[in-house]
Parts: structure tokens; C-alpha cells; sequence
């Protein structure tokens, strides 16, 4: 994570106000967050940089925490990558009889972060402080690194057009189902090395 100009050594703030049942999912979210060692707990007397957690709600009800990082986006020099193009994605499956889609489980946390910006990625809550050791969500360049990193590990299977990797989503596609088959054995065969989860 590359900040452009001088971050402001201290920027600590209250958690924000919320309800109780906003305060529990939190917390729910936390303890998951901390089983998964994507973030750790601090000590509460540190100068830190920090931030507070907010939740993103879906339709279904489901519900993902992350950081405002609004501040230190706005340090944050902007990372050029191209993220491909919903559209043009889907052309390449017009042909296929056989589509099967994966889903990387809580991607951008499966993209690490570098030691000497761990400081940067810090949240506040009712229950402490807590540091991100993994790409936290909020931060404005977590997509192009993800889909950076995707498009690294799969370039063979991308170049040979049978897949499409949309930043955590993965579509294979196929015309026959033993091509299908073993297409998913080499797409497994590299998650599973790497610790990858789907």
C-alpha cells in the first residue's frame, strides 16, 4: 500500500454509534475475522492510525464488515489495473454447454498485507482495536491487487480462454464434460497449493 503524501501519525477516532443488534453483528464478525487470522488485536495504548468499522448489508440480509478507510484512501496512491468488463466476460461463454462458477470465500482477504502497512489497517469497536494482517474491505486498491493477483495465479487457463476470473469470481466454461471436468481439476489443483478457498 503506497501513501503519496504524509499520513497523519495519529488519527484515532470513537467507534461510531450503533444499535445493538448492529453491535452484535459486529462482534460476530470480529470473532470470525480473529478465527480466520485476518486481523489481530492490538494494544489499546498505541499510537495508531485508525478507523471504524461500518457494515454492508446485502438484499438477502447477509451482512460484511469493513473499515471506513476514507482517510487513508485519500493518501493512497491509486494502483492501475484493468478489471475486465462484465460483458465481455459473458461473450466468452455463448459456446459453452457447460459452465460451472466459483466464488473465492471472502476474497480480498485471502491478499495479504504488507508488515509495514499492517498500521494503517486498523478498526475500532466496542471490543477493542484490531489490525488487519489480510486486505481489508474499504480500501480503494483492494480490487485491481485482487484481481492482479487472480490473473497471476491463472494466466495459463485465462490465455486458453476456458476461464474468466472477475475479480473473486471464477467461470469456467466448457463445450464437453470431460474437457469440463479436468478443467476443474487444474483450477483446484492450483487453489489448493496456495491455500486458496472457494
Amino acid at each position: 500500500m503506497d501513501v503519496e503524501r504524509p499520513y497523519p501519525p495519529m488519527l484515532r477516532r470513537p467507534p461510531y454509534p450503533a444499535s445493538v443488534e448492529t453491535r452484535k453483528e459486529i462482534e460476530k464478525h470480529i470473532n470470525e475475522l480473529l478465527e480466520m487470522d485476518v486481523i489481530r488485536k492490538i494494544g489499546h495504548n498505541e499510537i495508531v492510525k485508525i478507523t471504524t468499522p461500518v457494515l454492508s448489508t446485502w438484499h438477502d440480509g447477509k451482512s460484511r464488515l469493513c473499515g471506513d478507510f476514507r482517510a487513508l484512501n485519500d493518501y493512497t496512491k491509486a494502483e492501475r489495473y484493468p478489471i475486465p468488463r462484465r460483458p465481455h466476460a459473458l461473450d466468452k461463454l455463448a459456446k459453452a454447454k457447460y459452465i460451472t462458477k466459483m466464488d473465492c470465500m471472502k476474497g480480498f482477504h485471502q491478499n495479504g498485507v504488507k508488515p509495514n502497512s499492517m498500521n494503517l489497517c486498523r478498526i475500532i469497536c466496542q471490543m477493542g482495536v484490531y489490525e488487519y494482517t489480510r486486505m481489508p474491505f474499504g480500501i480503494k486498491n483492494a480490487p485491481a491487487q485482487f484481481q492482479r493477483m487472480m490473473d497471476t495465479i491463472f494466466q495459463e487457463e485465462i490465455l486458453e480462454g476456458w476461464m474468466v476470473v472477475y475479480t473473486d469470481d471464477i467461470i469456467i466454461s466448457s463445450e464437453t464434460w470431460e474437457d469440463h471436468v479436468q478443467y476443474i481439476d487444474r483450477v483446484l489443483s492450483k487453489y489448493i497449493p496456495i491455500n486458496l478457498k472457494i
